[in-house]
């Protein structure tokens, strides 16, 4: 894939051409980055909230990323704006945000992350023109377009806010994170991802951001989860954690080994 197509996948998942799953890693390891990126993942996400990834790792992540020819995003800490627009300096085609619970969170996440008119993102993308192509001029006329600000939506307010916060120039659209949420409307009770009140909420989800023009992502579990988000109308679905993956790979290995050296 070119650096062409790579960065066309903002204008790609803007269009709501659904379907895309994307991989979600926590080990800040460029080798094993560049691993999952070979599979046929739609893009990659780095999460910096949860994972072990600081800016350089992330940022060497980012290139192994596209390097392999898939655009890279990331997930940075809660309030970290300040990361935002150095992850999209280093190459990433678009940034997850969590905890966004109001129209002034958004805002001030569009502020470090769009450039003028629509934020005040400051200048200083040489890895990003490095890996475009473009000329400075050329990129600070698409940056705003090439990228993607996208919202996590994983709270009681954030839910009850959706509309402000879809309304807001700059912002994309969305990132629903079940497990938050199902916290959240449980009242602190349970952490049910899969609980038919958050199917609910997340159907309400989509159908904002259809409303509203713009696209809606959200984490699933495993394969068989992100499926089921697929059908709800996601434009792009995580398809579980690395870790999920690593363990559950090495699970049917032992199983295997056991099963035929017994003899079952």
């Amino acid at each position: 894939m070119s650096a062409a197509e790579i960065d066309g996948f903002a204008d790609r998942i803007r269009h709501h051409r659904g379907g895309m799953i994307s991989a979600w890693i926590g080990i800040p390891d460029a080798t094993l980055t560049n691993h999952l990126a070979q599979e046929a993942f739609d893009a990659i996400v780095l999460d910096m909230q949860h994972g072990m990834w600081d800016m350089p790792s992330a940022a060497n992540a980012v290139a192994q990323v596209r390097l392999a020819g898939k655009p890279a995003l990331a997930r940075i800490p809660v309030g970290d704006f300040a990361s935002a627009s150095r992850l999209l300096d280093a190459g990433a085609s678009g940034i997850i945000a969590p905890m966004i619970n109001s129209v002034e969170d958004a805002q001030a996440f569009v502020k470090t992350t769009k450039y003028p008119p629509l934020g005040e993102r400051s200048w200083g993308p040489l890895l990003a023109l490095n890996h475009t192509g473009l000329s400075a001029d050329d990129y600070l006329k698409n940056a705003n377009a090439l990228t993607v600000a996208i919202a996590m939506i994983e709270t009681r307010a954030a839910l009850e806010a959706i509309d402000g916060i879809l309304g807001v120039a700059g912002i994309d659209g969305i990132f629903i994170g079940p497990s938050d949420l199902s916290i959240a409307l449980s009242n602190g009770d349970q952490v049910a991802p899969n609980a038919a009140e958050i199917d609910s909420a997340m159907q309400h989800a989509v159908s904002r951001c259809r409303a509203h023009g713009k696209f809606a992502c959200a984490f699933a579990g495993d394969g068989e989860r992100a499926g089921e988000l697929l059908k709800f109308g996601f434009d792009l679905v995580i398809a579980g954690a690395e870790t999920a993956q690593l363990r559950s790979g090495a699970r049917r290995a032992i199983n295997a080994a056991r099963r035929i050296a017994s003899g079952s």
